[in-house]
């Protein structure tokens, strides 16, 4: 059975328009393939731990600074809870707004807690950082009200897909296919955009087929 995590990065909830995307998808894609596992994520309501600085230590005991203690394997082990959730997909739903040029908070925390030696990465000092997961494929929805690949640049920077697309292939997911809905304040007709992009999340289930 083949198991997505959804993981939603807006707190509007059902105003989300991220969301929208990524809802629509997800619908297709169990209307295709009944006997698919979703597991919904919503980050702003998740109780994520801080990644604070037992956690912060613990991590580096795997780098060779110090020793994995009581209070450190605590930390740990709260860690590893949350990741294994996320191991545990075979595919990963994103919907992700831009948040000054970036990705909100709420999903950096979650990815700093989740991005850790021995369960997302790997590291040799010869041949450096290798992703751990395998046969993975990720799905993104990407939104924005102001920045728009080939405004001009007073209009943003995109430090939001080009992080995701980062992170992903750091982790060693290489299978990602986004969906973007940007409308910028040169767009001539939004809804029409938002139709295509709402289009175009729906034909994504066919990679499955």
């Amino acid at each position: 059975m083949t198991r997505i995590l959804y993981i939603a990065a807006s707190p509007r909830g059902a105003m989300s328009q991220s969301g929208k995307l990524a809802e629509t998808y997800l619908a297709a894609r169990q209307a295709a393939q009944p006997e698919i596992r979703i597991d919904r994520l919503d980050l702003w309501r998740a109780d994520l731990p801080e990644f604070d600085g037992d956690k912060a230590a613990a991590k580096m005991t795997f780098f060779g600074v110090g020793d994995m203690d009581a209070p450190r394997q605590s930390a740990w082990d709260q860690v590893v809870a949350v990741a294994a959730r996320f191991i545990e997909a075979d595919e990963y739903v994103l919907s992700v707004p831009m948040w000054n040029g970036g990705i909100p908070y709420k999903l950096k925390q979650y990815i700093d807690i989740i991005t850790q030696p021995g369960l997302l990465f790997g590291f040799d000092p010869e041949a450096g950082y290798s992703g751990l997961l395998r046969g993975k494929a990720a799905r993104v929805f990407y939104t924005s009200g102001v920045y728009a690949p080939g405004a001009p640049a007073k209009y943003g920077t995109d430090h939001h897909s080009t992080y995701l697309d980062w992170w992903l292939d750091f982790i060693g997911v290489t299978e990602i296919e986004t969906v973007r809905f940007q409308p910028s304040l040169l767009t001539a007709d939004p809804a029409g955009d938002q139709l295509k992009a709402l289009d175009r999340a729906r034909d994504l289930h066919l990679l499955q087929a």
